[in-house]
């Protein structure tokens, strides 16, 4: 028997897929839900970080063919841009901004991963850092901007709102996924409300920085699934991939719709009630 069962695959596969997009931290929920049902799985274990590589590159994949027509335009305006030498319509700021918003999350990815999820690598620290992501969330409600009324479609009314400082800082935000119990998809999506997006825009804008990021971070480390850190992984791996994939589709339907006329809070009450309750029940 390898190190993970199909049947803890598919669990941790149905969850990551729903986790990372959600605001309540993929990699806060993969840490705590093993500890919770008993399971021997701990987030520094190498065959479990070679299992993660397979969902996080479904949940990408994902992400990219639900927004593929916004990619092809920004793709389209990114070449425009470099043919012309000059940023002149949204599509080519809206690439930009994503271009800048993934430099600060892209190097601290890089070179702060490994120390953090040795350092908070615990089912309790991850129940604490879960219930502080109820703060954030709650707090990017509290002093979030609101956000002009147009017009535009959504990509041409994010590009004008966000400036290259903001989308550096939202970017920025995306680092402290790194810690377990922060969310990617929720400091995202807080950064967006503090520099004037909508609810929708936000989401929106979080889930196009996010492709980028998550898809890199899951094809730098591939090699690892193929090689000898794969063994006995790669099958649960490839079901927890199928699983990831299915939960993120329905996921991000579900969120599009859902901040058209919804808020962050729902999501800041679940998180810090569940990480307060886990924190305690760890304790004692």
């Amino acid at each position: 028997m390898g190190p993970i069962t199909y049947f803890q695959g598919a669990i941790l596969g149905l969850l990551q897929g729903v986790t990372e997009l959600f605001p309540v931290s993929s990699l806060g929920h993969s840490v705590i839900l093993p500890r919770l049902v008993g399971w021997n799985i701990h987030q520094n274990d190498a065959y479990f970080l070679t299992f993660l590589v397979a969902t996080h590159i479904a949940t990408a994949l994902v992400l990219l063919g639900f927004f593929w027509r916004d990619w092809w335009r920004i793709l389209k305006g990114l070449g425009r841009s470099l043919r012309d030498r000059e940023i002149a319509d949204p599509d080519a700021r809206l690439g930009w901004l994503i271009v800048v918003g993934s430099i600060p999350a892209g190097i601290l990815g890089l070179t702060l991963e490994s120390a953090l999820r040795r350092v908070f690598a615990s089912a309790e620290s991850a129940a604490i850092f879960l219930a502080l992501n109820g703060v954030l969330l709650f707090g990017a409600e509290m002093l979030r901007r609101r956000a002009p009324q147009t017009s535009d479609d959504d990509d041409t009314r994010i590009a004008r709102t966000v400036s290259w400082r903001g989308a550096f800082t939202v970017g920025a935000a995306q680092a402290i996924a790194l810690v377990p119990g922060f969310s990617r998809s929720g400091a995202s999506m807080g950064g967006g409300l503090l520099v004037g997006l909508s609810h929708k825009d936000a989401a929106r804008f979080a889930f196009l920085l996010a492709t980028p990021i998550i898809l890199a971070a899951g094809i730098l480390k591939l090699p690892e699934l193929a090689g000898p850190q794969g063994n006995g992984v790669r099958g649960p791996a490839a079901v927890g991939a199928a699983c990831a994939a299915v939960t993120a589709w329905i996921s991000v339907r579900f969120l599009m719709r859902y901040f058209e006329t919804q808020t962050l809070t729902p999501f800041a009450v679940y998180c810090l009630c569940a990480g307060t309750a886990c924190a305690i029940y760890f304790a004692v």
